[in-house]
């Protein structure tokens, strides 16, 4: 199974796994059954997949899925933390919420 590097963007961690295959942009979009020219937006961050095209490229690569979706949120919560000029102190806050979020939701 291939490697999921967690310091690059997923459009960085896409475009690495396709680059260290060997492959082209067209013959990657063919097989995930995606355009070409949204799959290079996606590389250079320009548009967010899908969850679908995440479980496509996951299966493509042979990489943890639940890592690519990882990667694919982190990035989402970097940018946000980013464009808000916010303190990652935020983080803990998010992390207290999401568990009483999930106490809530479970009804527990």
């Amino acid at each position: 199974m291939a490697t999921i590097k967690k310091t690059k963007s997923f459009g960085e961690q896409l475009r690495y796994l396709r680059e260290d295959a060997g492959l082209t942009l067209k013959f990657v979009s063919e097989k995930i059954t995606i355009d070409t020219s949204l799959l290079a937006k996606i590389e250079r961050n320009e548009r967010q997949p899908t969850k679908q095209i995440i479980k496509q490229v996951a299966d493509f690569f042979n990489v943890d899925e639940k890592e690519l979706q990882n990667d694919f949120l982190s990035d989402q919560i970097a940018y946000k933390i980013l464009d808000e000029e916010a303190d990652l102190s935020i983080l803990k806050v998010a992390e207290e919420k999401v568990k009483y979020l999930k106490t809530v939701h479970n009804g527990k």
